[in-house]
């Protein structure tokens, strides 16, 4: 049974690097792992707009309540035994950090990964040279 659902976006190299990992990691399937660019998604049977979860990663815990950012990583990395390393994510400076470092990913990651931007429920897609 799933503990938690991720939502990622299937169409980022270095999303997907991470989620193909947690994939293999997660044997007992306590992770639902929800694809956002996949064309049978639709943010709103979640409440919640494209734009919104392309800002940042979220999850869902079991209960339905929403986790965001460095927190979705926190869960995922807990559920596929690596509680330990997630406890050292919240010593204060490292909280910090990391929360410093996924906000400026997050807030360039379609750059970064040569996919355009987003702006009001759009992403745009960069043409191809």
């Amino acid at each position: 049974m799933n503990q938690f659902e991720v939502f990622f976006d299937g169409d980022c190299p270095l999303c997907m690097r991470e989620i193909r990992f947690l994939r293999k990691k997660d044997a007992a399937g306590k992770i639902k792992f929800t694809d956002i660019a996949a064309d049978s998604f639709n943010a709103q049977e979640y409440g919640k707009t494209k734009t919104e979860f392309m800002a940042q990663i979220q999850g869902r815990m079991a209960d339905g309540s929403w986790v965001t950012g460095v927190d979705v990583f926190r869960q995922l990395y807990a559920a596929v035994g690596f509680k330990k390393s997630v406890a050292v994510t919240r010593l204060p400076l490292i909280k910090q950090l990391l929360s410093a470092g996924y906000f400026v990913f997050a807030k360039n990651r379609l750059r970064i990964t040569g996919r355009g931007a987003c702006e009001e429920d759009v992403c745009r897609i960069p043409e191809p040279s």
